[in-house]
């Protein structure tokens, strides 16, 4: 005889479900659009002409910080204007342009706020979720953006719920073995809280302590605001 189970309709809670999407192609930034996804990431390698406009770059600009309204077609000209125009920047100018023109057409936007900063220290040290629907994230030289997966959290512990402790110590998380962490080059997509079903769901990361002595070159791409 099969059992009849009686179910409580009040009880039943929808349990959010994230994980993450990688790939070495371009093409899994659609993943994003996936409800199950918190993540994308485009695991690239940094050409050895990026890298030499990269460290052009650092060597000029140790203490720049742009934030910048773009268009794909007008990105190069607006770095060229508020970086200098260089022969030896123009790699990294045109692999920031690619980068525009894929979150835009991905989107469906006319233009992104472009931010380009170096970092002597972690800007944003703590744990946290972003208010918004989608981020680009790439860090072009140094240690890159550190997250966790949505079902290892306990989301009381963000913010104030930490008590004045540490990540680490706040139980947010079990255990340091938990944190996962983008590679130098890498370019990625993490959903805010702001898509459109992600409440308690958007992605929980942070920007990683930088060793004395050391920088990090990164570039966030945003919606912007109308």
């Amino acid at each position: 005889m099969n059992a009849v189970v009686n179910i409580n309709e009040n009880e039943i809670t929808d349990v959010i479900s994230r994980q993450s999407s990688a790939a070495k192609d371009a093409n899994v930034f659609t993943d994003i659009y996936r409800e199950d996804t918190s993540i994308v990431v485009w695991q690239r390698d940094v050409s050895n002409e990026l890298n030499t406009a990269i460290n052009h770059f650092l060597k000029n600009h140790s203490k720049k910080t742009a934030i910048l309204a773009v268009t794909p077609e007008s990105t190069s000209k607006v770095l060229c204007d508020t970086f200098g125009e260089s022969n030896m920047m123009t790699a990294l100018s045109d692999d920031i342009t690619l980068l525009v023109d894929m979150f835009c057409c991905l989107f469906d936007l006319e233009c992104a706020g472009l931010r380009l900063t170096v970092l002597d220290r972690a800007m944003c040290p703590r744990f946290h979720v972003d208010r918004i629907p989608c981020r680009l994230v790439t860090t072009y030289q140094g240690i890159a953006t550190e997250w966790l997966n949505h079902n290892v959290i306990d989301r009381s512990k963000l913010g104030a719920g930490n008590e004045g402790k540490s990540d680490e110590e706040s139980g947010l998380f079990k255990s340091v073995e938990d944190i996962n962490r983008l590679s130098e080059g890498d370019v990625a997509l993490l959903k805010g809280e702001n898509w459109d079903d992600t409440q308690g769901a958007g992605l929980v990361h942070r920007s990683p302590a930088v060793t004395t002595g050391e920088c990090r070159l990164l570039l966030t791409l945003d919606f912007i605001s109308d």
